[in-house]
């Protein structure tokens, strides 16, 4: 399960296999488009569009609430992903920017950090999460 997948399934309560469905479906359907060829199915798009919304903000200051911790998952990728009981360390934050495309320096951690949680927050309101306005780009 990848990484996305993951952060997906704590997030939004769906298991990841479907979020990972969704995201597919979103590039099968752009990928033809872009090279010309056939549209993808109608199905697909409907298929994304019926997820249920999820708040964000909720779900996430429920879980900080109970972690015993203070975390700021708003600003901090690592924070967000302590709260989604995720590993949080370098490795795995490379993984998910490898994941999700990033082409910076993954040395350069802080500037990676910022960029992760931009396209997690990005990706949770593309699949069915009410991301606060302050926390869209």
């Amino acid at each position: 399960m990848s990484m996305l997948g993951r952060i997906f399934s704590r997030i939004l309560g769906r298991p990841a296999e479907a979020a990972e469905a969704a995201e597919a479906s979103k590039a099968g359907a752009a990928a033809p488009a872009a090279t010309g060829g056939a549209a993808a199915p109608a199905s697909a798009a409907p298929a994304a569009a019926a997820m249920n919304q999820v708040d964000l903000e909720k779900v996430m200051n429920e879980r900080a609430a109970a972690a015993g911790q203070k975390l700021n998952w708003r600003t901090s990728i690592v924070d967000l992903m302590k709260l989604l009981d995720l590993d949080s360390g370098l490795a795995a934050r490379k993984e998910l920017a490898t994941e999700l495309g990033y082409t910076g320096d993954t040395s350069d951690s802080a500037t990676m950090n910022v960029w992760l949680h931009k396209q997690v927050m990005r990706k949770v309101a593309e699949n069915g999460g009410i991301v606060p306005a302050d926390l869209k780009d």
